[in-house]
């Protein structure tokens, strides 16, 4: 069964941190019954993931986000068009609202980033490494290949851990086949809505998306990118180092659900149940219990350096595109 999230509410009252506004202070009641076991702070309250992911830690049994904080990205639409509402619903849902994110830090036990604009995620995760919380940061987690690198160093230099991942990526019929249930994997065809934002690199706001799931079924070892885009579509063959092909095609303009087709030594396996943020909202849950990563950030790593070698095809007419001089690249800049 599909299960699709409201994409409604959220805001008024947040402070400056890096780029953003100040709002007037809101603060709500804690609601809820019976005792309160473990504390989630919330940072970011200008995406529907927001709202949809309180609901959901206030539905679980141990967990509670008590205490939300917010920037307010003036020059970005996602965030400045959609925070008040946002910031609403949550405070309707009993959340207090602080002005900083030190203040957050010092009431809870957890935090979910969150926070749409991620230019502003390099900064926010520094100060929660610091606390030494564990965290979940939403996607996309940084603005560049080089930006992710540093927050997993800054993340090691504090012993803290931290794991990013689409929803897409929890997909039942995806992790059953991530786990060798439908045979070894072959190759993959991965097809998705895309669209872009001009403050980001073209597949990091949407496309990231489907990258997700193709990574979720192939794992990690691509050596080689190449991508198209034209009008209505984007377009990427990946090649893997025991020469496996996987591609994903991304459709713009036009309503397409998320899902695609694996080739297995057993046969073909259709993937098409996404089921919206519930299936990653309990690989949080697992993840603020254990401390075990489900996504390790050298798959992530791995990802954004797939779409920036991506990103440099198209520059160079859709020629191949290798994931070493990507990488080469962004470490030796570090």
């Amino acid at each position: 069964m599909k299960k699709k999230y409201n994409r409604r509410s959220f805001a008024k009252s947040a402070s400056l941190f890096g780029i953003g506004m100040a709002l007037p202070n809101v603060s709500g009641v804690i609601g809820g019954k019976g005792p309160i076991k473990k504390l989630v702070g919330i940072v970011g309250m200008d995406t529907s993931h927001s709202p949809a992911l309180v609901r959901a830690f206030n539905s679980s049994e141990n967990y509670r986000v008590t205490t939300a904080f917010t920037t307010v990205s003036k020059d970005f639409p996602p965030s400045a068009n959609r925070v008040e509402r946002f910031t609403k619903e949550i405070v309707d849902m009993g959340v207090e609202v602080v002005r900083t994110l030190n203040e957050l830090l010092d009431k809870v036990d957890y935090v979910l980033l969150c926070t749409v604009d991620p230019r502003l995620h390099l900064k926010q995760a520094k100060e929660i490494f610091r606390s030494g919380k564990r965290v979940f940061i939403d996607k996309p987690m940084a603005t560049s290949l080089k930006e992710v690198i540093k927050i997993s160093k800054i993340s090691e230099k504090y012993g803290g851990t931290f794991f990013t991942s689409s929803s897409l990526r929890f997909m039942g019929s995806a992790l059953e086949i991530r786990n060798g249930q439908n045979g070894k994997v072959l190759g993959a065809d991965i097809f998705a809505p895309i669209s872009y934002q001009s403050i980001l690199p073209e597949l990091y706001w949407y496309g990231i998306h489907g990258l997700e799931l193709l990574y979720t079924v192939m794992k990690p070892g691509c050596i080689k990118v190449r991508r198209m885009s034209g009008k209505n579509f984007d377009f990427i063959i990946g090649v893997w180092a025991d020469d496996r092909i996987g591609s994903y095609r991304g459709f713009k303009n036009t309503r397409i659900s998320f899902g695609g087709r694996v080739f297995t030594d057993e046969g073909l396996v259709n993937m098409d149940d996404f089921e919206g943020l519930e299936p990653l909202h309990h690989a949080i849950l697992r993840y603020f219990d254990t401390g075990e990563v489900p996504v390790g950030s050298h798959e992530t790593i791995e990802l954004f350096a797939f779409m920036e070698a991506a990103h440099v095809s198209v520059g160079r007419n859709g020629d191949w595109v290798f994931i070493d001089e990507i990488m080469d690249k962004a470490t030796k800049s570090q």
